[in-house]
């Protein structure tokens, strides 16, 4: 893929870590005649970093109201931390997969 391809979708690249509604945002135009390899690259890594922010929460609740264990709930800024990372990605123009979940699926 060449510069100017991921220069083109390097902003919806962005948008698509941003929340779950910058996802769909990224993914409905990135459909059609203008779909771009590198936008529908970093669209897959934020959807996994999304579903992993939602089943984590799941269970971190659970296992927080079951065992009172308060301090267990700093490990739902993993998918924080992982967007991020996503981000930097993205601006630097790298298809890099990212890190623990970024191979799953895919």
């Amino acid at each position: 893929m060449d510069q100017t391809t991921k220069e083109a979708g390097k902003t919806m690249a962005i948008i698509s870590y941003v929340t779950l509604i910058g996802t769909l945002i990224a993914y409905f135009s990135n459909q059609g005649d203008k779909k771009n390899e590198f936008v529908s690259f970093h669209i897959g890594q934020s959807l996994r970093v999304w579903i992993l922010a939602i089943v984590l929460n799941i269970l971190l609740r659970v296992v927080v109201s079951i065992t009172g264990i308060g301090f267990l709930s700093l490990i739902s800024f993993l998918p924080l931390v992982l967007a991020i990372l996503g981000i930097m990605n993205a601006m630097n123009l790298k298809e890099e997969p990212v890190p623990v979940i970024g191979t799953i699926g895919g």
